[in-house]
């Protein structure tokens, strides 16, 4: 007859007190073993007295105790008694939680008890290979308070036989007594790791904050919680996610044990904008996979090396400015409960990173702008100022001359002064520009347009500003006048066979402003000039807006804008 399994609850009947399957006479040694496990302070030493003191009081030649991992479905240990060295590497890698009779073990909630394990239906397939013969089988869940440790197994009595009630009775009492030594461990793990991430989460903020005291030599604030996040997390590699300009994300810091060509495929690539990742982290949702390499969602750069992994959003304000991306290689363990939620407290300070990058940005684009204030400000007070005294004193020793080279001598001087004060205001506008950006007003984006042509041009174009400019002309207007001197200055490059050199006129009346250099080095210099008049009457009689290109007093263009 076949042998069926058998499920065992907690009031199944034993034998008579006095009988051999009763657990009262080996309540001694049962008491024994629990003083033993408790007093035991390494966990793995207390999980081994388990399995002895369970195979000493059932006669089992066998006993093990298989330990789940935090996340409740693998199995993360299988500590045993009874087998050799010898025959535990001859089975090699741990049995896995769904298959056998292991899986119903693992994840059931009732003991297991087989009279032949051998012939249970649940035990598909033989024994791996290397694993000892066994036919009587007793498996008793580790749980406690509702929450599952694993099993302890027991098999092959000595006597031949099955086990029994009694045996139930006592192993039952054993695993209660592990799953008490097993929570208080789990306990102590997650106490002692989340103090590693809350000190790992200190230290970087004490990084972020003393960064700009160390000088040049600082680190960069995404590096620094990159690889932070990466050792807490014990990961292969972190990397701090940020927007893309086409919609998508990008990696701006990295910090990984992989070799260098992985490092520059993933600084390479783009994670698009398509991609649900980026779609559930611009949402402030987190993003976990057991296996990235495979996960469908993914299409990242970072995800062909990879197994478990999280990317985390970053927020800061109610907005998220970026991801923290933390993966393991593949074949490593998956992200516990606990490390999913300590590392998302840890992203707040990658938030933090990205707000203090920003700040540290503002304040060296405002250093800039200070800086480009006082040398304007310098310029206009102090040069201009000189250069106007000394034109009226060389105004006073031509009046005092009467001799004709003296004065055309310091005419040509004046001349010279103008020109010189004209190119001081042109760089005080360009100075008042801002270092970076388009420029907002019309006269400040027609000197830009007119600067980046000269080096093509061979000359910089004079340019004249007639009524305020920027004051009259609207946005629209100037944008169409913007692209008409962009078509004008391309045209006249595209023409242009042998550069010639700088000529510059200058004057300053009624508003205006002649902005230019001088070359003379050239005798066949050719000139461009750019008039920009917002006090323009148009041919209807309404008030307008002219700008004049001319090459050499020839006509480029003409374009007009009402205003």
């Amino acid at each position: 007859m076949p042998h069926h399994p058998h499920l065992h609850g907690p009031t199944e009947p034993m034998g008579p007190a006095g009988g051999p399957d009763h657990p009262l006479p080996r309540l001694p040694e049962l008491l024994e073993a629990m003083v033993a496990v408790g007093a035991e302070p390494d966990p793995n030493g207390a999980m081994h007295r388990v399995a002895e003191a369970a195979a000493s009081l059932t006669s089992a030649r066998y006993a093990a105790v298989g330990i789940l991992g935090e996340d409740g479905d693998t199995l993360a240990d299988l500590v045993t008694y009874g087998v050799s060295p010898e025959d535990r590497h001859r089975i090699g890698r741990l049995p896995g939680s769904r298959s056998r009779i292991l899986g119903a073990l693992l994840h059931g909630t009732e003991a297991v008890r087989s009279a032949d394990v051998t012939r249970d239906p649940r035990a598909c397939g033989p024994l791996p290979p290397g694993h000892p013969p066994i036919r009587s089988f007793l498996g008793v869940p580790i749980r406690a308070d509702g929450e599952r440790f694993g099993t302890l197994f027991l098999a092959d009595k000595r006597d031949g036989g099955e086990f029994h009630a009694g045996d139930l009775h006592l192993v039952r009492v054993l695993a209660t007594k592990a799953a008490i030594a097993l929570g208080n461990t789990r306990m102590h793990a997650t106490a002692r790791q989340r103090r590693r991430w809350v000190d790992g989460a200190a230290s970087v903020t004490t990084a972020l904050l003393a960064g700009p005291a160390n000088g040049p030599t600082a680190e960069d604030p995404l590096t620094v919680v990159a690889e932070r996040g990466r050792e807490l997390a014990e990961a292969a590699t972190a990397a701090v996610l940020l927007p893309h300009s086409t919609g998508g994300m990008e990696v701006a810091a990295l910090s990984t044990v992989l070799p260098d060509p992985a490092r520059d495929e993933a600084y390479q690539g783009v994670i698009p904008s398509e991609s649900p990742v980026v779609h559930q982290i611009r949402a402030g949702l987190a993003v976990h996979s057991d296996d990235f390499a495979a996960d469908p969602r993914s299409v990242s750069p970072l995800s062909r090396h990879y197994g478990p992994a999280m990317l985390l959003p970053l927020r800061s304000g109610g907005r998220v400015m970026g991801a923290l991306a933390l993966c393991r290689a593949s074949g490593g363990p998956r992200f516990t409960p606990a490390e999913r939620t300590l590392a998302a407290q840890f992203a707040a300070q990658g938030a933090l990173a990205l707000v203090i990058t920003g700040t540290r940005h503002d304040r060296a684009r405002l250093a800039v702008y200070e800086d480009r204030d006082r040398i304007a400000r310098d310029l206009h007070d102090l040069v201009i100022q000189r250069l106007f005294a000394t034109g009226m004193l060389l105004a006073g020793a031509r009046r005092g001359t009467a001799v004709p080279a003296v004065r055309e001598g310091v005419d040509k001087a004046l001349d010279e002064l103008d020109a010189t004060v004209q190119e001081i205001r042109t760089a005080i506008i360009a100075l008042q520009q801002g270092p970076t950006g388009t420029p907002a007003g019309l006269r400040a984006r027609v000197l830009e347009e007119t600067g980046a042509a000269s080096a093509q041009l061979g000359t910089r174009p004079s340019v004249r500003f007639v009524g305020p400019v920027d004051a009259r002309v609207g946005e629209a207007s100037g944008d169409a006048l913007v692209e008409e001197l962009r078509s004008a200055l391309a045209g006249l490059i595209e023409r242009r066979g042998t550069p010639g050199r700088d000529r510059t006129g200058a004057t300053d009346d009624a508003g205006t402003v002649d902005a230019g250099t001088t070359d003379a080095r050239t005798a066949d210099v050719v000139a461009v000039d750019v008039v920009v008049d917002a006090v323009a009457v148009l041919e209807n009689g309404q008030a307008g807006v002219r700008l004049t290109v001319t090459e050499d007093g020839d006509e480029v263009v003409v374009r007009e804008e009402p205003l």
